[in-house]
């Protein structure tokens, strides 16, 4: 059950992880698909800022220019120094301001033409006034660091709140997820109580209206089941109490025989079949089986039976022997199964077999997990079609017994075998598979 509550959880984290995923993954390209773009826009508006703030200085030192000529070197010199790089350009060659070359770009605005040009890794903007004495030329240069100031700080805060955005998204993810998960746990707590023989279990539909739906269709499944296997366990257990009255009569009849040797032998059968009826009530009476989810020490269960056989091996002086390990055999089936279909084969060694004929329980353990179980005896052994039925309850079968040990060991993963003992004798193997 704990394995199976693990593969659960396992199941339900796998799911909480896709979902988480595809939010991320969403999450993801709808920030890039927002932030990229607006993050650009903002390095665009802070060139344009940057480029605006020095084509009005350098218009409103042209406006002075031809207000007063004389004022403009005064004007230059008490310009910001975080601003842009102002340089004018006089017709006289001499340089008012920064200190810059006369360039190709200054040559053409001296010509009248005013305008905003990429140089270097800034932009320079290039005022042409017309004077008396020639064309001055203001050049109003924009640095990269000036053009992009603040640019830096605002993606960061950009990249903190994608960031945020993300962390909000998996957040909100992760409580969607476990709410939806939640229900689907409890779907699938209630599906592993029902495997493992627990017929009462029943869920809370809970949830989306999908998985509502699931939950009140595996509650009417759980009903479905329990409802045919108590009307099969009835049906069974009525024929076999019906057949107890002609049972009965029969032994009442046989016992009116006068021959003896005829009695003897009809008793013989009619005990047979009346063992055969008791056993169909006793299988009939018993709970669901645990099916996969099942656990039983198989060493355990065995010495526990060997010893219950004992005190009837002690009186009739049958040698009954065992080999079990000293740690756990754990195999896949209920201790209750294991223990029917153990005492199931010893009841066919001290019926079948002679008082003086030897038995022999093993159990070891399998490399892969799970357990063999071997019961032998020093008998006359099985016949021929014994061995080809392979345990299967048939008219050449040795009994109910066989089938009852292969019919659990083929629930809990395994099988049946018959063969010889040695030197002689009957021996049966059963191989259990190993817990879920």
């Amino acid at each position: 059950m704990r394995r199976a509550a693990k593969r659960t959880g396992i199941a339900v984290s796998g799911v909480r992880a896709q979902l988480a995923a595809l939010v991320a993954a969403t999450t993801s390209v709808v920030l890039l698909a927002f932030l990229v773009p607006f993050g650009l826009l903002l390095r665009s508006e802070a060139e344009k800022r940057a480029i605006s703030s020095a084509t009005q200085q350098a218009q409103s030192l042209a406006a002075l220019l031809a207000a007063d000529p004389r004022a403009v070197s005064d004007q230059v010199g008490q310009l910001d120094a975080d601003g842009p790089v102002v340089s004018v350009f006089l017709p006289d060659g001499r340089v008012v301001g920064a200190p810059a070359t006369h360039t190709s770009s200054v040559e053409l605005a001296s010509r009248g033409r005013a305008f905003t040009a990429e140089s270097g890794t800034g932009v320079e903007v290039l005022v042409p006034v017309q004077g008396t004495g020639g064309s001055t030329v203001i050049r109003s240069y924009v640095p990269e660091e000036l053009l992009h100031r603040g640019v830096i700080r605002t993606w960061t805060i950009l990249a903190l709140l994608g960031v945020a955005l993300f962390g909000f998204g998996l957040l909100l993810a992760d409580r969607l997820g476990r709410r939806l998960v939640g229900s689907v746990t409890a779907l699938a707590s209630t599906a592993d109580r029902l495997a493992s023989g627990d017929l009462a279990a029943r869920v809370t539909p809970d949830g989306a209206r999908e998985v509502r739906r699931v939950g009140a269709e595996l509650n009417r499944l759980a009903t479905r089941i329990d409802e045919l296997l108590v009307a099969e366990r009835e049906e069974v257990a009525d024929l076999a109490h019906r057949l107890r009255t002609p049972v009965t009569a029969l032994r009442l009849d046989v016992e009116l025989l006068r021959d003896a040797d005829e009695r003897a032998r009809l008793a013989s059968d009619v005990d047979a079949l009346g063992r055969v009826v008791d056993e169909v009530i006793r299988t009939a009476r018993r709970p669901v089986r645990e099916g996969a989810r099942a656990y039983a020490d198989l060493a355990a269960v065995a010495a526990e039976r060997v010893a219950y056989w004992a005190a009837l091996a002690e009186d009739s002086g049958r040698p009954l022997t065992s080999r079990l390990p000293a740690h756990p055999v754990p195999v896949r089936t209920s201790p209750e199964d294991l223990a029917a279909a153990l005492d199931a084969l010893l009841e066919n060694v001290f019926t079948h077999t002679p008082d003086d004929a030897a038995g022999t329980v093993e159990v070891t353990a399998l490399p892969d997990g799970g357990g063999r179980l071997v019961v032998a005896d020093a008998g006359p052994g099985f016949p021929a079609m014994s061995l080809a039925a392979r345990g299967a309850s048939t008219g050449a079968s040795t009994g109910l017994g066989l089938d009852i040990a292969r019919r659990t060991a083929e629930a809990a993963g395994g099988q049946l075998a018959l063969g010889h003992g040695t030197p002689a004798g009957a021996r049966v193997e059963l191989t259990f598979g190993p817990p879920a």
